[in-house]
């Protein structure tokens, strides 16, 4: 069994990136592309713990911005758990990381982040 930990120096200025781009968007009041980019960053750090509740964090903390209840529902359990399921490999692929889609259901991964991993080295 793989243990993951932080994620690879590859792949972080793409994670960092969306980041970026989300508060950018959320600072412009832009909360659509906005959320966008924090599932972008959910995809690409969801394998890596820190990373993965690093953004459950700042979805949680979306949620209230928005004072959407079923996000901050739906964030509490990722926020303690999806570390823990990264740091033993268990988590669902392309899960956009939202208290609108199931947890622990995988999605397809659309090719614009697939090139991202790619180009990464990570598969």
């Amino acid at each position: 069994m793989k243990l993951y930990t932080s994620i690879p120096k590859e792949l972080k200025p793409y994670f960092k990136a969306e980041l970026e781009k989300y508060k950018a968007e959320k600072t412009l009041g832009n909360l659509k592309n906005s959320w966008n980019h924090l599932e972008r960053a959910h995809i690409i750090g969801q394998k890596y713990p820190f990373a993965h509740t690093l953004v459950h964090w700042e979805m949680l903390k979306f949620g209230l911005k928005i004072k959407s209840r079923k996000e901050i529902l739906g964030q509490i359990p990722r926020l303690f758990f999806g570390g823990i399921k990264s740091f033993v490999g268990k988590i669902p692929i392309g899960n956009p990381g939202g208290a609108n889609v199931p947890a622990l259901k995988p999605f397809p991964i659309d090719k614009e982040l697939q090139d991202i991993f790619i180009s990464a080295g990570i598969q």
